[in-house]
């Protein structure tokens, strides 16, 4: 009875707003590498930044100097995270030129990096998105590094609840209707040589067959469904269609690389 008692009070508190309690979190997405200085050194300026914000390495390695197949990976992997989430993006081969620093709000998110594509697909997907040029600059800022000494810097202070008004100024970013809503070619080439498209599964049928580097691949609900050496296309765990060979790499075993094309057969 006293159980019972004391499940009723519980439910009769009021219910509290789980976004209030939940914690900001910065999340990188560059193709800076984990070799060589580029990523600890953004990582060192987000420390002192933001001290005590969780920074959560996603992507180190997304596709180098190619914002359009990183536009797709980072509107699929970015859904995980929740409203207000912080994410630091940075594929940036226009850095130093005319391209504009921007500041992308989507579906409770925040997103800092370069106006180049790479956030054509999270404002083309969310329902009210806005953007925002950075007009803030840091005392000295290279050339060559915006995300060391731009992005991070405004990164933390939002993570920090700094708005973004309070950095830059509303624009209209063009969109890029060239671009296609799904995107039948490989952005992504993962550790054990699985191939990542630009395709949503949503948007495929769940019987078609894909024509992978010159070979017919079946649908498999995931690796364990084929013999060990079968490639196979699935559905992965963020959504994404994504061509695997069960025990073995799809890049070698197909010829597949970033930007290999793939078709969907009937």
């Amino acid at each position: 009875m006293r159980i019972l008692r004391l499940l009723a009070r519980l439910q009769a508190l009021p219910a509290r707003d789980a976004s209030r309690h939940s914690r900001p979190m910065i999340v990188l997405f560059t193709d800076f590498g984990l070799a060589g200085p580029y990523t600890g050194q953004v990582n060192a300026v987000l420390q002192q930044a933001a001290p005590g914000v969780p920074v959560i390495q996603l992507f180190a390695d997304a596709p180098a100097g190619q914002p359009k197949p990183a536009s797709y990976l980072l509107a699929a992997y970015a859904m995980w995270f929740p409203a207000g989430t912080v994410l630091l993006c940075v594929v940036d081969p226009g850095v130093g030129g005319a391209r504009r620093a921007l500041i992308v709000e989507a579906e409770g998110r925040l997103y800092v990096g370069p106006d180049n594509g790479l956030f054509e697909l999270v404002l083309r997907r969310a329902a009210a998105p806005r953007s925002s040029e950075i007009t803030w600059r840091p005392p000295s800022l290279s050339a060559s590094f915006h995300g060391r000494d731009l992005f991070a810097p405004v990164a933390a202070r939002l993570a920090c609840g700094e708005s973004a008004s309070a950095m830059a100024r509303r624009v209209t970013v063009p969109p890029r209707p060239e671009w296609p809503d799904d995107l039948a070619a490989i952005v992504y080439i993962d550790h054990y040589g699985n191939a990542l498209t630009g395709l949503r599964g949503e948007c495929v049928s769940p019987t078609a067959r894909l024509n992978a580097g010159g070979r017919v691949v079946a649908p498999a609900r995931t690796f364990g469904s084929v013999a060990p050496g079968v490639a196979f296309w699935y559905v992965n765990s963020n959504g994404l269609v994504e061509i695997a060979v069960n025990a073995g790499r799809a890049d070698r075993m197909l010829g597949l690389g970033l930007g290999s094309v793939v078709e969907v057969l009937a």
